[in-house]
């Protein structure tokens, strides 16, 4: 391990909890309950012919081709899970599919076509803790904490809004105490070529009621999803559900990583992001 490193994890944990909103299942295989499962999947196979089954059939019932946990060292096989899940459980990367079946006049990407040159590159913390639950992330606020790190927005940086609602993960407080990036705070962003956008709130955009109660109240969809509707003009992607964005010691010259997990013709994927530190003073 390289000294001179220091890797911080941006990612909340994916476990079985009633607070997700598309509950998580997790079928647990435990080590000594494979050494029967596992062992009669690999003698049993839909990937072989039926009359070889047959026969491995008639010797697992006569004992002959059988495993049981007394065939394994101490007793254990390998462990093995079967997870129910939404791509978007738990920190993860939504792709412009997400927001729209076309994006700049052409079929938007999923989430395996997005080239990962985006998903590694310089990182930027906006800090906007300030705002409070249910407010606009606005422009001004963007350029406002751009002025106070004394950064300018280059292309392919990796922005990360940073609202400290990831505290509240595990509450239900985690469901609306957040602010959320307007539709013109997140096109200021991508204007200037940035190609992915973090937050580290449960959604992008602000919490579902306040939303809905500004469409009920006014019957103009524009107060709905804004920041990921506006997705279909202009090709980005954002994380939701980042954590830790606080411990990132500086407000730039860092790296972050945010590789998609490769799902066919998906809107969204699981990542585990991390922002790499590079301490040069060491050097």
């Amino acid at each position: 391990m390289d000294n001179n490193l220091k890797i911080i994890d941006l990612s909340i944990t994916i476990e079985e909890c009633t607070l997700e909103p598309f509950p998580v299942k997790i079928k647990r295989l435990d080590h000594v309950k494979g050494a029967s499962y596992l062992g009669r999947d690999i003698i049993f196979s839909k990937h072989k012919p039926l009359l070889e089954n047959l026969k491995n059939l008639f010797r697992y019932l006569c004992g002959t081709r059988k495993l049981t946990k007394n065939d394994f060292p101490n007793g254990e096989f390998i462990s093995n899970e079967r997870i129910t899940a939404s791509v978007h459980t738990g920190t993860h990367l939504d792709a412009p599919y997400h927001f729209g079946s076309c994006c700049e006049r052409r079929p938007a990407k999923t989430i395996d076509q997005i080239p990962l040159e985006w998903c590694y590159g310089d990182g930027v913390v906006l800090n906007l803790s300030h705002k409070e639950p249910g407010d606009s992330i606005l422009p001004g606020d963007i350029e406002e904490a751009l002025t106070k790190i004394k950064y300018k927005i280059k292309p392919y940086d990796i922005v990360l809004i940073q609202t400290n609602a990831d505290k509240y993960w595990g509450t239900k407080e985690y469901y609306f105490k957040f602010p959320g990036m307007s539709q013109e705070a997140t096109a200021w962003l991508v204007e200037r070529g940035v190609k992915i956008i973090g937050i580290d709130s449960l959604g992008f955009d602000r919490p579902f009621d306040y939303m809905l109660q500004a469409y009920f109240r006014t019957k103009d969809n524009k107060y709905l999803w804004p920041a990921h509707i506006y997705g279909r003009t202009k090709e980005y992607c954002h994380l939701e559900r980042l954590a830790n964005l606080d411990q990132i010691p500086k407000p730039y010259d860092f790296k972050v990583v945010c590789f998609p997990i490769k799902i066919k013709d998906v809107g969204a994927s699981w990542i585990r992001p991390v922002a790499i530190i590079e301490n040069n003073e060491r050097r």
